[in-house]
């Protein structure tokens, strides 16, 4: 179910390789394997997708993509991820990982009484830096292994469920032949 699932949902490679916007990347992404659907190359890109998604910089497509390269996984999975993280959830997302790098690192949470002047931004922004950044790593890596785990177990689910039809259906025919036979 999920490979059917994905492979519905996720351009064929020729299309990507023959757009003129990505010919260029033609030689990184001609493996074959960054485009293929089994349990090791999905449940990968959950891993690096999620764990991209929740890191606090700008380009983090990129980064999900250089890093599905890096442990060869599927390529678009990894850089679809990357948007649950977008303008309306970055920000509840950004506090959560501040306040749980705080929580890590022992320190109170800061209030922050901000204003729209450049001092106020860079005094403040080195303050929640650290813990900002230890949260989001945190978050990332955490969500990057429970989404890993969880396509594993789904896909092995579905794997085994889908045997388990196809045990019953035999059976049933091998009745039914026989009872036709009697």
């Amino acid at each position: 179910m999920p490979k059917k699932l994905f492979r519905r949902l996720i351009p064929h490679p020729s299309k990507q390789t023959d757009s003129a916007a990505l010919r260029w990347l033609a030689p990184l992404i001609s493996d074959p394997y960054l485009f293929q659907l089994n349990r090791r190359s999905v449940s990968l890109a959950f891993l690096v997708g999620l764990f991209s998604a929740f890191l606090p910089i700008p380009g983090q497509t990129l980064v999900a993509a250089l890093l599905a390269l890096l442990v060869r996984a599927n390529l678009p999975i990894s850089a679809a991820l990357v948007w649950l993280t977008n303008p309306a959830t970055m920000p509840p997302l950004l506090y959560l990982s501040y306040r749980l790098g705080s929580w890590l690192l022992g320190s109170p949470p800061l209030e922050l009484n901000f204003h729209m002047e450049w001092e106020c931004f860079t005094q403040q922004g080195k303050a929640i830096l650290g813990p900002l950044v230890l949260g989001s790593v945190t978050m990332g890596v955490l969500s990057g292994i429970i989404g890993f785990l969880g396509v594993r177990g789904l896909w092995r689910w579905s794997v085994v469920r889908n045997w388990e039809a196809r045990r019953k259906r035999r059976l049933l025919q091998k009745l039914l032949n026989e009872k036709m036979a009697d």
